[in-house]
């Protein structure tokens, strides 16, 4: 199977949708230009299979690194980094998930999962940020 046609359950097949964070998968979501370098980072590191991060092209142009469920309260993320999902977290996080293919403005994949990397690395990602 090529990442074209490696598309998990929670992915539309056309347009985008909302999902819970928490039940998929956990975010991790970082602002702009910061959001950039990391993902930069963590797809040179990666050799560009760094798993599941989704882009907002308008705003404040946020970056979505979907880590698998459970995973984001395991770690301690330094300031500027919001996590959503896990256990025991009161409020309920809706992350819009953009199809594989079509328009899906106004998000798009800057890295989609693949057989190998269905989810980005809680580790790889704090190292990414710590650069």
């Amino acid at each position: 199977m090529d990442n074209a046609t490696h598309r998990p359950d929670w992915i539309p097949v056309a347009g985008h949708q909302l999902r819970i964070a928490g039940v998929h998968f956990d975010a991790v979501r970082i602002e702009g230009v910061r959001g950039e370098r990391v993902t930069e980072r963590l797809i040179e590191a990666a050799d560009g299979d760094a798993g599941p991060i989704v882009c907002e092209v308008v705003g404040f142009r946020w970056m979505y690194f979907l880590l698998a469920p459970g995973e984001v309260r395991r770690r301690h993320w330094p300031i500027g980094v919001q996590q959503f999902g896990g256990r025991g977290v009161r409020t309920v996080t809706y992350i819009g998930i953009p199809a594989l293919d079509g328009n899906t403005w106004p998000l798009r994949w800057y890295s989609e999962p693949t057989p190998q990397a269905p989810y980005v690395d809680p580790e790889s990602l704090l190292a990414a940020v710590a650069r």
